[in-house]
Parts: C-alpha cells; sequence; structure tokens
C-alpha cells in the first residue's frame, strides 16, 4: 500500500501549493500524486524539504507548531557569522513580533548541494559562511529575520531536515513515498483521540446541519481539478 507521506526537495522559486498563481512554479510541476497536501509550507525563495500527505490529521501534527518537530535549516549568510551572532541566535532574538526560542546555531562548512539556479549573487569583497539552525516555531520567514537581526543576511536557505526527515538521497525537484516514524503516529493517534472526545462533547454543537461526523480530511485545502504531469523531475 502506498505510504500516506512524501518527502519532496522543493527547488528555488516554487510556489508550496498546487493552484496556479501568476506565472510562478509550483508543485503541480513536480508532483503527480492525487490528494496529497503540503503539511506546512516553504517560502517562494527557500529550498529543500517539504512533506505532503493525504492525511488530515498528519497534515496538522507535522504543520503545527504544538507538536514541536524541530525543523533544521542550511543557511548561506553574508559575511563570516561570529559566535557572538551565534550565541544571540542560541539564546532567542528580538522581532517585531515577539521573542524567538532558543535555537541551535552552529557553523559548518560549505554544504555539498546542488547549484542553485539562479546563482547566489556574490561579492568580491564580502565573504559569505554556512550555518545550521534548528527551530521548533514558526514565525513567517523567521530564519531570514533572525540572521538578519544578528547582522548577517541570509542569501540562501535550505531546510535540511524535519524532525527525523532529512533530505539525504532525495534530488532537488525529486519526490518519495517515505514512512510515518513511530513516535509520529503515536501523536497523531492522540492528536484524533482527542479530537474524537471534543466531537462527542454533549456541549459542543454539531459541525454540520445533517449531524454527520467530519471526515478527517476535511480540514485539507482543495486541489485544482488539472491534467496528469508526465514529469516528477521537471527543472524550472
Amino acid at each position: 500500500m502506498t505510504s500516506n507521506l512524501i518527502l519532496f526537495n522543493k527547488p528555488f522559486r516554487v510556489l508550496s501549493q498546487f493552484s496556479a498563481e501568476g506565472d510562478k512554479s509550483t508543485l503541480a510541476e513536480y508532483i503527480d500524486s492525487p490528494n496529497f497536501y503540503p503539511a506546512g509550507r516553504l517560502d517562494f525563495d527557500s529550498e529543500g524539504l517539504l512533506l505532503l500527505t493525504n492525511k488530515g490529521a498528519l497534515q496538522h501534527v507535522i504543520a503545527s507548531p504544538d507538536f514541536k518537530l524541530p525543523k533544521t535549516y542550511w543557511v548561506q549568510v553574508e559575511g563570516e557569522i561570529s559566535d557572538a551572532a551565534l550565541e544571540q541566535l542560541r539564546q532567542g532574538i528580538e522581532l517585531k513580533d515577539g521573542l524567538t526560542k532558543p535555537a541551535h546555531a552552529e557553523r559548518i562548512s560549505t554544504p555539498d548541494v546542488w547549484e542553485r539556479t539562479p546563482a547566489v549573487r556574490h561579492r568580491e569583497n564580502i565573504p559569505t559562511s554556512w550555518l545550521s539552525l534548528q527551530i521548533r516555531e514558526g514565525k513567517n520567514r523567521q530564519v531570514r529575520r533572525m540572521t538578519a537581526a544578528v547582522g548577517f543576511p541570509t542569501l540562501r536557505l535550505i531546510r535540511y531536515a524535519i524532525g527525523p526527515y532529512t533530505l539525504d538521497d532525495t534530488p532537488v525537484g525529486q519526490w518519495v513515498h517515505i514512512e510515518p516514524t513511530e513516535p509520529l503516529l503515536h501523536e497523531v493517534t492522540q492528536f484524533e483521540e482527542q479530537r474524537k472526545r471534543k466531537t462527542s462533547s454533549p456541549h459542543r454543537r454539531s459541525a454540520g446541519k445533517t449531524g454527520q461526523p467530519v471526515s478527517n480530511d476535511k480540514g485539507m485545502a482543495r486541489r485544482p481539478t488539472r491534467p496528469k504531469s508526465t514529469s516528477r523531475t521537471h527543472r524550472k
């Protein structure tokens, strides 16, 4: 039986959605697997790991910061990242929408990753460096704002891991079916049990006029009807 989870290595400048938006590339150009939807998002100008599922409860658990799946990013920044900046990231950064939680931040050597198209703009008199940054929350464009706040603007952002899942062995623009881990399935089971208890409460109104129970997948956005793609590894 096909897995309920897909791991996709999203290229640069691809929207994390199937519906069209102007002339921007979308997931529809890469993934041809009906009824799968992103569990969380990855910015248009960011690259790397995106998980998709056809189960609403699994989608919620992966995407929600309440379940605290850590997300690890490889970040190329302008300048040689300093020890002081790394320590600030570890302590938490004050952003306009609040203080970030302490992150795991460390300097890393240049990772062995694919070439980005278009390439990152380099300045001869300004060096660049890489760091690994692991966070457990999901503020809007959080990583970019965090590095800018400590004086090192992000030039390239790659999400390497979500919980136990990584980009290892998945080339850019390609996807594979994967199996949910036991801890993840346990979280899903607990979430579904909590939802059932709330739904069965005598003080809770019926979710619909007919009184029929709500399917686990009703909360998922619908994908527009489209012809099936003949390629799964197209690169824009």
